[in-house]
């Protein structure tokens, strides 16, 4: 087995274990496709993150702000019935990709994908998000 197989599938450990840094969350693409909910055959799992303090790149200072992405396989994205990758959807007339998951309180938030990072070598995807609503 090469090390870029034995690395993707090392992702199932790492970042999806919900003892580890998986955390239950539901993808919505824009026709509607929508995962598994958490505890379902085929439930997306991966890394949020929802952050509150960005650094001002002109100046080097913090300031107020919200930042928040997810991290997710492309494996367990095809499993799930997704035939593409999230994106950014630049119309804003379309309905996006949407992102849902719960903070650590349990209030459930949705988040719109405004960016996305393929990393097909790796077989990792990390979406930035944007707040989208709370559920």
């Amino acid at each position: 087995m090469s090390l870029r197989v034995q690395a993707e599938a090392d992702l199932a450990a790492t970042l999806e274990a919900p003892g580890d840094f998986g955390f239950p969350l539901v993808l919505t693409d824009p026709s509607g496709t929508q995962s598994p909910a958490a505890g379902q055959p085929g439930a997306l799992s991966g890394q949020s993150a929802d952050i509150g303090t960005r650094i001002d790149p002109d100046t080097g200072m913090p300031v107020s702000g919200r930042t928040s992405h997810v991290a997710l396989r492309i494996s367990s994205l095809v499993t799930a019935g997704f035939t593409d990758l999230p994106r950014a959807v630049a119309d804003a007339g379309s309905d996006p990709w949407i992102v849902s998951f719960e903070d650590l309180a349990g209030n459930e938030q949705a988040w719109k994908v405004k960016s996305s990072m393929p990393d097909r070598t790796l077989g990792l995807v990390t979406a930035e998000l944007e707040f989208w609503k709370t559920l």
